[in-house]
């Protein structure tokens, strides 16, 4: 200790030292606790082959505890900018809730109908009829061949979904 650092004062820069590394430590604790275990990281993907899809038959998987409509369109059920292109074949790709109310529509025919208030949605999830606000909400997804991977955003991704802004 220099002459002009009482004992008072060193046990203050000492406690002051003391509180920066326990309170770095908790910091560096509570975002270890914070952050996703890489088992539930692992899990939020889900590649589904498009390939084999049937035209006109929608498929519906599970990704996140949601369902994914996935659906191969005919040449009868038309274009639409959120339309996901690969090779000559178009599909939609929709997250299955209900934009009103989150219930999840059947398919009849060629639409998407929620029974609990009579939204519709076609063939490319953008909503025809009832109290849907907006069209089926887009999965973030990536192209990668004839597959997707849900939850990585891909270049395809983000073109439909700016055209879904648009």
């Amino acid at each position: 200790m220099s002459n002009e650092t009482n004992r008072r004062d060193f046990l203050g820069y000492s406690f002051a030292a003391v509180a920066a590394v326990g309170g770095a430590a908790s910091l560096v604790g509570m975002k270890q606790a914070w952050d996703p275990l890489p088992s539930v990281l692992a899990g939020g993907f889900t590649n589904v082959e498009l390939g084999s899809l049937k035209a006109g038959n929608p498929v519906t998987v599970s990704w996140r505890g949601k369902p994914i409509f996935l659906l191969k369109k005919t040449a009868e059920m038309g274009e639409a900018p959120r339309d996901l292109i690969i090779g000559s074949d178009r599909f939609t790709v929709a997250i299955g809730l209900c934009t009103h109310l989150g219930c999840i529509p059947a398919w009849k025919k060629d639409t998407w109908k929620c029974a609990c208030h009579g939204g519709e949605f076609n063939a490319s999830g953008t909503q025809t009829f009832g109290p849907p606000p907006r069209p089926l909400d887009l999965p973030p997804f990536s192209v990668k061949g004839t597959s997707i991977v849900l939850g990585e955003e891909g270049p395809e991704y983000k073109k439909i979904a700016a055209a879904m802004m648009a």
